[in-house]
């Protein structure tokens, strides 16, 4: 399909080491990427003040997707590089998905989760009264829109209907105390559910969910979700199925009106940064979900197979050990 154009941000700690694998793994399917580089992160910020300037948004909107590592270093103010970097992408690209498979072969598990990735308490609506006295007070509000959610709905039943899905959306919520928000994301789901008739819906309370997810898993086939319950229960997924480890996602504007962006679940763990400790199988998988999104499904494909017998602890070893090994399966 020629040559892509992505940019890569390698990011911080252990970013650089498995974006560099995931690479390898892409290239060994010959695939062909145009790459742009950009020296984004915790690392920059520290070293001049730059978070993401509005021009470097602008050469984003001419890629075709954004492969990410992991942002995050000690001695940045918490919430700086989250809110300035990660959340100003989602909501200047309108990445309002967030997607993030989940499978385990040995266990009978494979679902997935849809995130509505703009909304909800992650908006910023809120502030503070009287900050540093005893009287101080906080408000975070959760803001939802009927187009929001209706469009997070409408993904995660076309996705539940697609092929290699088993015809099954569950919502996640928890209207029996968010009887606002809880009340739109329902009726929403129901009334599209009208333009479905052939997917099984089902509902779980989120406290609920959490049970599930780590006792009956295998129950699921796509979720949806909002934004605040999805982070969470994401990486819960991610915990019953071999560790974030393993964990990919996309971050999707579906419409294409800007570029997608995928990366692994995990952080940027300072701590084993350079050590070669890092499993980059969550990075590669990513790769393979931003290759399915650029219209390359066989060499997604291929990916996913190699990856396997990571999964499945058969490929062991160093961060380009595992890589090398996966890149020779592809």
């Amino acid at each position: 399909m020629g040559k892509h154009r992505v940019g890569i941000v390698g990011g911080d700690g252990i970013g650089p080491e498995v974006i560099a694998e995931g690479l390898k793994v892409i290239a060994a399917t010959g695939v062909e990427f145009d790459t742009v580089d950009y020296d984004l992160g915790g690392a920059r910020y520290l070293r001049d003040g730059t978070v993401l300037p509005d021009s470097v948004l602008e050469e984003w909107r001419g890629l075709d997707a954004i492969y990410l590592g992991a942002v995050g270093t000690p001695g940045v103010p918490p919430g700086l590089i989250e809110r300035g970097l990660l959340l100003k992408m989602r909501f200047e690209l309108d990445l309002y998905i967030n997607q993030r498979p989940f499978h385990d072969p040995g266990k009978g598990i494979d679902f997935v989760v849809i995130r509505e990735n703009t909304e909800g308490t992650y908006a910023g609506e809120g502030g503070l009264l009287r900050k540093g006295t005893p009287h101080e007070v906080a408000t975070q509000g959760s803001v939802n829109t009927r187009m929001g959610v209706e469009r997070a709905c409408r993904y995660a039943f076309d996705l539940a209907r697609s092929a290699g899905r088993r015809k099954h959306l569950t919502l996640v919520h928890k209207t029996n105390v968010l009887n606002f928000s809880g009340d739109l994301w329902e009726r929403t789901f129901n009334e599209v559910h009208a333009d479905y008739p052939d997917v099984a819906t089902a509902y779980n309370h989120v406290d609920a969910a959490c049970i599930y997810f780590v006792e009956d898993p295998q129950r699921y086939d796509v979720v949806v979700t909002d934004n605040l319950f999805g982070d969470i229960l994401t990486d819960l997924g991610g915990a019953v199925t071999g560790g974030i480890g393993f964990a990919a996602s996309a971050n999707l504007n579906p419409t294409l009106t800007a570029p997608s962006m995928f990366e692994p679940v995990h952080g940027s763990a300072p701590d084993i940064a350079g050590t070669a400790k890092a499993n980059p199988t969550a990075a590669i998988l990513s790769g393979a979900m931003l290759l399915d999104f650029l219209g390359e499904t066989a060499a997604a494909d291929r990916i996913r197979a190699a990856c396997e017998a990571s999964v499945t602890g058969e490929i062991t070893g160093s961060t380009p050990e595992i890589g090398d090994a996966i890149a020779a399966r592809v």
